[in-house]
């Protein structure tokens, strides 16, 4: 497993935060029967608050999430729960839809480890018209509608794009494409 570890917005990775790091995330590693391919962590700091994103690339999975705290090590301990809880939603998840499974270790007790999650339910389903426009038009769009994310079909591509407002005022763009071998 490699680590991929960032500092950005002026925050310095020290030696010490490297090692913490490194031990926190590697209980996550058991989990799999696989070993994980690569785990990508970006820390930021802003003027109230620390930030670390975690993205882990196990076989066949990606799981992402993201904290805010008032110090780095406290951020690092909230988001590797959080990476721990959306393990165990996956694992605990027996169905295939039509994807390649992950193997997850189950010799080992994630309850030993954590409390239970709290399922999420599904409580809105909608139906949208996409509408093709360049990525400044859904920018205007989305503010007009006061929402922090909007979907649209690209102009230029003709494929559809989720743009979403960052927590740093800024836009960025999800680009959907079509995975051929899942497809065939």
């Amino acid at each position: 497993m490699t680590y991929d570890i960032l500092g950005k917005n002026g925050f310095k990775v020290t030696p010490a935060i490297d090692a913490y790091i490194e031990k926190k995330l590697s209980k996550i590693d058991k989990f799999f029967l696989e070993p994980i391919k690569q785990i990508r962590v970006v820390m930021k700091v802003y003027p109230n608050f620390h930030k670390v994103e975690v993205t882990i690339h196990a076989d066949h999975v990606t799981i992402r999430a993201e904290e805010k705290a008032s110090d780095m090590y406290e951020a690092i301990d909230i988001v590797t729960d959080k990476m721990v809880k959306q393990v165990k939603r996956y694992r605990d998840k027996n169905h295939d839809h039509g994807h390649k499974k992950t193997n997850y270790n189950d010799q080992i007790p994630i309850e030993e480890i954590e409390k239970d999650v709290l399922a999420k339910q599904l409580v809105k389903n909608k139906k949208i018209k996409l509408e093709p426009m360049s990525i400044e038009d859904a920018i205007e769009h989305m503010e007009q509608l006061d929402h922090d994310f909007f979907i649209f079909l690209d102009k230029k591509t003709h494929q559809s794009h989720v743009l979403y407002k960052r927590e740093d005022g800024d836009y960025a763009v999800i680009e959907t494409e079509l995975d051929k071998e899942k497809d065939a």
